[in-house]
């Protein structure tokens, strides 16, 4: 399974493309789209999704991981966020990926084991994950541990539909 982590952001949007066979998780691409602020927001939306959706065409995922809007005090900077994240969502939903979303704090606990972990800390487990990796930025270091998650967090829930299947099946033959 080829999971893409995405990390949403208008001027640095983190992506990274991961590939999980069994226990096996190895490392396939990475990288940040980037948009001028000077370029006004119709094209900045614009070139991310034409950025991003090269990205999805080259890697070809199975599915997608985009991380949960922080919202913080600043309501501009947030609502430029979330307009960052509809694109981060949009892209994959129109090649027909699924997508799963999670809470800063579920990544950080999912990586570093901590769901206050500072940005360093993710960096550096990633990293670990990743030995000779050549990692593009935090931005993209965010994706890949967003995309970690969706590894982590899928397996279990692929695990717990097997199970309900399998008790389903056992039922009808009772």
């Amino acid at each position: 399974m080829r999971i893409l982590g995405l990390d949403p952001g208008l001027r640095n949007l983190g992506w990274g493309v991961i590939e999980v066979a069994g226990s096996r998780i190895t490392h396939v691409a990475n990288g940040i789209c980037h948009t001028d602020a000077g370029d006004g927001l119709p094209a900045r939306l614009l070139a991310l999704h034409r950025a991003l959706a090269d990205v999805v065409a080259r890697l070809a995922p199975d599915c997608a991981a985009v991380e949960q809007t922080f919202v913080n005090k600043d309501a501009v900077a947030t609502l430029k966020l979330g307009q960052a994240r509809a694109i981060a969502l949009l892209v994959p939903a129109q090649a027909g990926i699924p997508i799963g979303e999670y809470a800063p704090n579920a990544v950080k606990k999912t990586v570093v084991g901590v769901g206050h972990a500072a940005k360093e800390q993710v960096d550096h487990m990633v990293r670990l994950q990743f030995p000779g990796v050549r990692i593009a930025g935090p931005d993209a270091a965010d994706a890949l541990a967003i995309a970690l998650t969706h590894a982590h967090q899928g397996r279990g829930a692929d695990r717990l539909a097997a199970a309900l299947a399998r008790a389903a099946a056992g039922g009808e033959r009772a």
